[in-house]
């Protein structure tokens, strides 16, 4: 007979991808000691690409200018920025020091300040295009500092820069078969994730981010996780965050906006002077950082930006390489939406999946399951399936680099998948990676003969079954 713990925890594998829709299937003890397993082969695999009359695609005959100047950070410095400058503050909790020349270039010379605790950027383009004029021979002030970590990447726009994507990004439960990150959202951005994508469903009127099912994998509310993002983002005026929202349950979107504003991130949030966002429509990451509109908000289905222009429909403006990859030479062609041509993908951003998954059969029913057992290569700088690889090709086949790598287990590979971005960013990636899980339990994914072992005892329950 298998031990208890393996048995539970090759459930937990299987109810990782198997929909609530299994409503017959039950775990049991038995007078003897030994466990139950009944249920039926009805089994729906949340890996596998949402098909049904449920999931749409937005196609836009056009696109639509929203403003001329609304939440156009260009526009905006462009015209209101005078000798004393447009200024916008957040707060810090850092002391009290003197105004420093921070970001200059295409917006003119923005300064900080910091008096007790409160950060205010100012911009002063008059004044920087004035100095400029006076003399030919007048230097260029450098930016001194970093945006998205590296001051190089301040004056790229962000359609034009390549950022890690920690897929399932709230989904750390130490023990739990459906966690996809060893280290909580917190870590994930003091490491250098500026993507998070996560898995949401409604239950009894309450979004929560949960893995499949809120009985597999509940990682508590959407609102309490991103009001965690709006304290990191509040405490980090420098630095712009995507957030990709998977509405798993195809609800209308105005369900999602008391949530998100509740969570402290509506000051921060980006809205477009146009929609849909072309390639080149998007600012700077410095004309973000100045007018503090620094979250951007994706969802994958049921987007309607008519109504919460904020949250971005994501496949009208970024497409995805093949959903929950089983294929280790990482195609990168585009998946979804589905039908698009090439002409329209170059007009777009898009995302590399790279987050390997095993194939099993169990119960007559095909199962995904992360690849652990490959993790280290699959996040790896270089090499048959790597990271590094997939990226090169992508950038190969489309003449520009992916603007998100979607990883697993981003600490794996102690900073790699951050090297890859960096390779792909022209920067030189020298961080520390990655942080200190918060518990000493291990993850159930971060040794890798744990897939095989639970692959077998799988075989051994269909055949008991």
């Amino acid at each position: 007979m298998l031990p208890r713990a393996l048995w539970l925890y090759c459930l937990a594998a299987v109810h990782t991808l198997a929909q609530s829709t299994v409503s017959s299937l039950s775990l049991s003890s038995a007078s003897n000691g030994a466990i139950v397993l009944s249920g039926t082969n009805s089994f729906t695999d949340d890996n596998i690409l949402p098909t049904g009359s449920r999931v749409t695609y937005v196609s836009y005959g056009s696109q639509r200018t929203i403003s001329s100047t609304a939440s156009n950070p260009a526009a905006t410095s462009a015209s209101n920025a005078t000798a004393s400058g447009t200024a916008s503050t957040t707060s810090s909790p850092r002391g009290t020091t003197q105004a420093v020349a921070l970001l200059a270039g295409s917006v003119g010379l923005i300064t900080q300040s910091i008096i007790n605790g409160t950060v205010t950027l100012g911009a002063n383009t008059t004044a920087a295009s004035a100095s400029a004029s006076a003399s030919s021979t007048t230097s260029t002030v450098l930016n001194t500092q970093p945006c998205n970590n590296y001051p190089e990447l301040c004056e790229r726009k962000y359609s034009n820069i390549t950022e890690v994507c920690a897929h399932n990004s709230p989904f750390v439960k130490a023990g739990n078969a459906a966690s996809n990150q060893n280290l909580p959202v917190l870590n994930q951005l003091n490491d250098g994730i500026r993507m998070l994508q996560g898995q949401t469903h409604f239950e009894n009127n309450t979004l929560f981010y949960c893995h499949t099912s809120c009985s597999l994998l509940n990682a508590g509310t959407m609102e309490a996780y991103l009001a965690t993002v709006a304290s990191w983002v509040r405490t980090h005026p420098y630095d712009v965050v995507t957030i990709l929202i998977g509405n798993a349950d195809f609800i209308g979107v105005g369900n999602y906006t008391a949530p998100i504003q509740a969570s402290g991130l509506g000051p921060y949030l980006y809205e477009p002077p146009y929609i849909p966002m072309k390639l080149n429509d998007w600012p700077t990451l410095s004309e973000m950082i100045l007018t503090q509109k620094r979250v951007v908000l994706f969802m994958d289905y049921n987007a309607d930006q008519t109504t919460v222009p904020y949250i971005f429909d994501e496949f009208s403006q970024l497409w995805e390489t093949p959903f929950s990859p089983t294929n280790v030479s990482f195609p990168c062609n585009t998946q979804r939406p589905p039908g698009l041509d090439r002409n329209q993908s170059l007009e777009r951003m898009y995302m590399a999946n790279h987050n390997l998954n095993a194939e099993i059969n169990f119960l007559g029913a095909s199962l995904l399951l992360p690849n652990t057992a490959q993790i280290n290569q699959t996040n790896a700088v270089s090499g048959f399936s790597s990271l590094g690889l997939m990226a090169n090709t992508c950038t190969t086949d489309w003449n520009r680099p992916p603007n998100f790598l979607l990883v697993d287990f981003y600490d794996v590979g102690n900073g790699s998948v951050f090297e890859v971005a960096a390779q792909h960013n022209n920067v030189t990636y020298n961080r520390p990676c990655c942080g200190v899980a918060t518990s000493a339990a291990p993850s159930p994914f971060t040794t890798p003969s744990l897939l095989a072992a639970s692959m077998a005892a799988l075989a051994a329950l269909a055949a008991l079954l």
